[in-house]
């Protein structure tokens, strides 16, 4: 059930403390900004007359609908600054607790949409004494309110967004279809542009509202165009990144090295990864994201791929010499997040090429444990001993009856009896990596000593 390498004695002290304080300084000014302009709308709102303004039904309807608008356009801009891969909170947050953070805020902008919908548009009812139907012709059909027709096409393209969002639907949908989709929330945004400042009954009455709200999209767009267009561009031209060579690890796995100049530049670490563009004509239309799998030596850079279809499948015969553009690094599973002498990293699956990179890295005492179905997948197992890591391969099905106890409390005690002593760092699919965070949890090892990168199906 598992195989044990010595591990030879590395140690190094640790620096501890001073970079957890400047991240949660800067978590604490960004999330002092983001709140500061939740305050200034439900001020607006509220200097609009929406609450002592409020005698009827309808008053009361239409004024729930106007706080659900505005706040549901600013979550709108939010979301797409959460993603927009600004190097300085991404270093303060981290890639993986940003996209938790992106699929929250945008179900609850989601929500707000269809509130204010629902609100305004049974509140104007009211008012006019209009049934729901009429109410929605005179709105799309009589001129009376600008922007509603772009307004609706805009909902419906975010509403098509967050459908494609479900889980069981990204699943479906091949990763090309679901990002064009995904395009479609630019739209919905720059479209409900067009209706916001003309009929939002706070911004057509205050200038200086008016000003501000258009600088909040003003600074959206400077960010997108400057940190997901220009950056990569100026990147790609800087480091001229292109293939060096593919090679074949095992049936279905296979290692991409990329070189290119003045790597150093970047300062990549060991555990981090990157959203790769091969610009050819087969994969030139999508990015996706890969770990580095070896510690990046400033001259060039390895990434390891399993099949898992569609694009993952068809880089095994991406030819050497072909140009790409890498977004990155991002990621904090890093050295930088340790804090104890003793760590253990544990891989599930291709969640093993992070690993492999920080094993190259870290001093001191370091066990593995790559967790696997079968002995194909055990990746590495040459490099891992050549570098003298401790590494135990746990092979099983966990729907079998005897691999249902793998990686539980028990097994993990039984592997690692120090576990409770040790920094854990945890890769693998986002199943795996709960069970094992529930168990390392329950064997003593407090949250803040661990570390998890979730690998999605495209990773």
């Amino acid at each position: 059930m598992s195989g044990l390498t010595i591990a030879r004695p590395r140690v190094r002290p640790l620096s501890r403390g001073r970079g957890r304080l400047r991240r949660r300084v800067a978590a604490g000014l960004v999330g002092g900004v983001l709140a500061g302009n939740v305050v200034a709308i439900v001020w607006l709102w509220w200097h609009g007359g929406n609450v002592h303004g409020v005698h009827t039904t309808g008053d009361a309807f239409t004024s729930i609908g106007r706080l659900a608008g505005l706040l549901s356009a600013y979550l709108a801009l939010v979301q797409v600054v959460l993603l927009s891969r600004i190097p300085a909170l991404e270093r303060v947050v981290g890639f993986d607790r940003l996209t938790h953070w992106h699929r929250w805020n945008g179900h609850a902008c989601i929500d707000l949409v269809v509130v204010h919908v629902v609100f305004i548009v049974w509140g104007y009812a009211l008012l006019d004494k209009l049934s729901i139907g009429g109410e929605l012709s005179t709105m799309l059909g009589g001129g009376v309110y600008p922007g509603m027709i772009t307004a609706t096409v805009g909902t419906a393209f975010l509403i098509a967004v967050a459908a494609t969002s479900y889980a069981i639907a990204r699943r479906r949908l091949p990763y090309e279809w679901w990002y064009a989709v995904h395009l479609l929330a630019y739209a919905g945004i720059a479209l409900a542009w067009f209706h916001e400042i003309p009929t939002g009954n706070e911004l057509v009455l205050d200038t200086a509202a008016a000003d501000w709200w258009r600088s909040l999209f003003a600074a959206t767009l400077a960010i997108i165009v400057g940190f997901r267009v220009l950056l990569p561009l100026v990147h790609a031209f800087r480091y001229r990144l292109r293939v060096d060579r593919v090679v074949e690890e095992t049936f279905g796995i296979v290692s991409i090295h990329i070189a290119g100049r003045s790597l150093d530049r970047l300062v990549a670490q060991s555990g981090q990864f990157f959203l790769w563009r091969f610009l050819d004509r087969r994969r030139i239309w999508s990015a996706h994201p890969f770990s580095l799998s070896a510690a990046p030596d400033g001259s060039s850079l390895r990434i390891t791929v399993k099949n898992l279809g569609d694009h993952t499948a068809r880089l095994a015969d991406v030819r050497p010499g072909t140009r790409v553009v890498a977004e990155g690094p991002l990621g904090t599973f890093t050295e930088e997040a340790r804090t104890r002498e003793k760590v253990l990293l544990v891989a599930g699956g291709i969640g093993i090429t992070p690993v492999r990179a920080l094993v190259e890295t870290m001093d001191g005492d370091v066990v593995v444990i790559h967790r696997v179905v079968t002995e194909g997948e055990a990746v590495f197992r040459d490099e891992l001993k050549d570098l003298g890591a401790a590494v135990h391969y746990v092979v099983g099905d966990h729907r079998t009856p005897e691999g249902r106890r793998l990686l539980s409390e028990q097994h993990l005690l039984e592997l690692v009896p120090d576990l409770a002593e040790r920094d854990v760092y945890v890769c693998g699919p986002p199943a795996m990596t709960a069970v094992v965070e529930h168990n390392v949890r329950r064997a003593g090892v407090p949250r803040r000593h661990i570390h998890v990168e979730r690998f999605a199906l495209a990773q």
